[in-house]
């Protein structure tokens, strides 16, 4: 923290700031302020020595200029990095003062506390880094207080996440999405309740070390994406930010950065933003920016969109939200063009296709969405009945595209959401009562075969590829003793993400676009698809999954070509848990036997709900 004296800071006249920006903009000799506040009559930027100090009695107080539209700003000379500080309002017409964090502030000691000057630079060594093509993506979502932690104690640290990122990058994983690290109320939460969305989570650790989070994993060839909440903010710890934040506010709500009436209300408190103003907008998307730009990062997951461009979960319309999607999607692939591209993917599951329509086809212009293939797909593995298993369900998964492309979809069994809220674990669900078990093994890793087979970004939820078997809670640290107990299902993904990666130039197919259900078998519980990019050997990929608790000793699927199918990965194997049975898995020859729509087949061993993955 660094504090200058008074006397080095009396300013007789307030002056505009020379300087462009929002929030706290350090310039050689000084900090530029700059802060909204339409009804105000007078805005102070207030300095403290220490965090202690009660934020009625600052240090000095320095007023800043009115720009005569609604903003203030100032050059402060002598104001460095570390600088603790806050804004004094006064409101135009009820006088009231009020000590507000700057809502730009990058960086705030608490969601109570004081905002910190900070710096915009920062010694990257990621110049080479190329975020991966969509069709190379393999991601993990990760929720930074319980990935790397212990229990009973503070939440994990940027900083511990730091450690695991060489076990990620060997796991085969090359992109991040990290849950929202917007400063929030107190030390523990999932980070979908975000009162200052520039500010990092001060239990996490502060902008430099997100930035050194950033450049470690640029550095371990994995790509970062952002989880950002724009639908709503807090609703907890907004008083000492947003909330009125220059006093003004209809009846009971919240004044400029919110709707003044019934469209503030959203599921999770009445602080919607105010799409409607410029200033909100232009807020959102400087934040969406910031991460981009300043943080390096290289995606956006932005939550729950259906409250943005609608209301009550997508039931009503908001044309205000809806424009801001377009123009964030706009923004960022003007400032961000291949290869230094970054992707936007949306939450939402009330949509018919045009959220990721491009712009130009008065669409939102996300790049892809999280896609409802978790629900059918999990809904088939953890039917207890293998009579009761549909198929076509699977295979009507396993084509769906947004508009035409199949990596518009990120599709996975597992993630936050799908393991708390009164769902848990795929392993669990299956077996409650021992989601360890055989069965529990059996059709949880059939499923990640589903997920990292499919046309699609796939996407695995922390702890997935060790056998996590608790509910997601922002408590409940990863138990990394697991890893050792089930050093085979880790196995099972590592191998899983290698050849949907195409590391061994084998299996080039599973980057593609194409897929062909050439083998739908309700009766027995068997699909099998063909995948392809450029077709060819090393290209061509046969997928086959059964779905019963039955062995087959040659069990004939058709083929696109005639000579030797090599088995590449077969999650019956026993090297990945000593109670699977190894059965299966060898090379097969195609023959001239047309089977399936196409003109050769062969016999393969199947074991019971097991993946198999066969190329030339």
């Amino acid at each position: 923290m660094v504090y200058v004296q008074p006397s080095s800071l009396i300013a007789k006249t307030p002056v505009t700031s020379k300087h462009q920006g929002m929030g706290s903009i350090v310039f050689e000799n000084g900090t530029a302020f700059r802060v909204w506040a339409p009804f105000a009559k007078q805005v102070d930027v207030a300095f403290y020595k220490d965090e202690n100090q009660k934020e009625s009695e600052p240090q000095t107080l320095v007023e800043l200029a009115s720009e005569g539209n609604g903003y203030w700003s100032g050059d402060v000379e002598g104001i460095k990095p570390g600088q603790l500080y806050r804004y004094r309002l006064v409101n135009n017409s009820s006088n009231e003062v009020l000590w507000k964090i700057d809502p730009y502030a990058k960086d705030v000691t608490n969601s109570v506390g004081k905002a910190i000057v900070s710096r915009s630079d920062f010694g990257w060594t990621d110049r080479d880094f190329r975020m991966p093509d969509y069709n190379s993506l393999v991601i993990y979502e990760l929720h930074l207080g319980t990935f790397n932690d212990t229990p009973q104690g503070e939440p994990g640290t940027l900083a511990k996440a730091i450690e695991r990122l060489p076990y990620l990058r060997d796991l085969g994983i090359n992109c991040i999405n990290i849950m929202p690290t917007g400063e929030f109320a107190a030390s523990f939460s999932w980070g979908y309740n975000p009162a200052f969305p520039f500010a990092l989570e001060s239990a996490y650790g502060h902008l430099d070390d997100f930035k050194h989070f950033v450049n470690t994993a640029h550095n371990h060839g994995i790509a970062v994406i952002m989880d950002c909440v724009y639908n709503h903010f807090g609703p907890s710890d907004l008083g000492d930010g947003l909330w009125r934040f220059d006093g003004w506010g209809l009846d009971k709500w919240g004044g400029i950065y919110f709707y003044n009436d019934g469209r503030a209300i959203t599921p999770w408190g009445d602080t919607r933003p105010d799409f409607g103003r410029p200033e909100v907008r232009q807020y959102l998307r400087d934040n969406a920016i910031f991460w981009l730009d300043e943080c390096h990062c290289d995606g956006l997951r932005l939550d729950s969109t259906s409250n943005i461009w609608g209301f009550d979960n997508g039931k009503g319309w908001n044309n205000d939200g809806f424009n801001l999607l377009r123009w964030i999607s706009d923004e960022v692939k003007h400032f961000f063009k291949y290869p230094r591209h970054k992707i936007v993917i949306a939450e939402d599951w009330n949509n018919d296709g045009w959220l990721t329509k491009s712009t130009s086809q008065w669409g939102a212009g996300m790049d892809a969405e999280w896609h409802w293939f978790v629900h059918s797909v999990r809904h088939e593995l953890e039917n207890p009945l293998d009579e009761y298993r549909n198929m076509n369900e699977i295979a009507t998964a396993l084509y769906a595209r947004n508009n035409g492309d199949a990596f518009k979809r990120v599709i996975y069994t597992e993630s936050h959401d799908e393991t708390a809220n009164g769902k848990t674990r795929v392993n669990r669900q299956i077996d409650p009562n021992n989601p360890e078990s055989w069965v529990a093994k059996k059709r949880s890793t059939l499923g990640a075969a589903i997920v990292l087979t499919a046309p699609g970004i796939p996407m695995i939820w922390q702890g997935q590829e060790f056998l996590e078997v608790d509910s997601f809670s922002d408590q409940d640290p990863l138990e990394w003793d697991r890893i050792d107990r089930f050093a085979g299902i880790h196995d099972l993904y590592q191998r899983l993400c290698q050849l949907r990666r195409n590391w061994e130039n084998n299996t080039r197919g599973l980057r593609g676009q194409h897929i062909n259900c050439q083998l739908v078998d309700n009766l027995n519980k068997v699909i099998a698809y063909h995948r392809w990019d450029q077709g060819g050997p090393g290209d061509d990929v046969i997928v086959i999954l059964n779905f019963s608790n039955r062995y087959w000793d040659s069990y004939r699927v058709g083929l696109p070509r005639l000579g030797t199918w090599w088995c590449r990965f077969s999650s019956d194997w026993k090297g990945y848990s000593n109670d699977f049975s190894n059965f299966g898995g060898y090379a097969v020859s195609a023959e001239y036997s047309p089977k399936d729509g196409m003109a050769y087949s062969a016999g393969f061993a199947l074991a019971p709900y097991s993946a198999l993955i066969y190329s030339q």
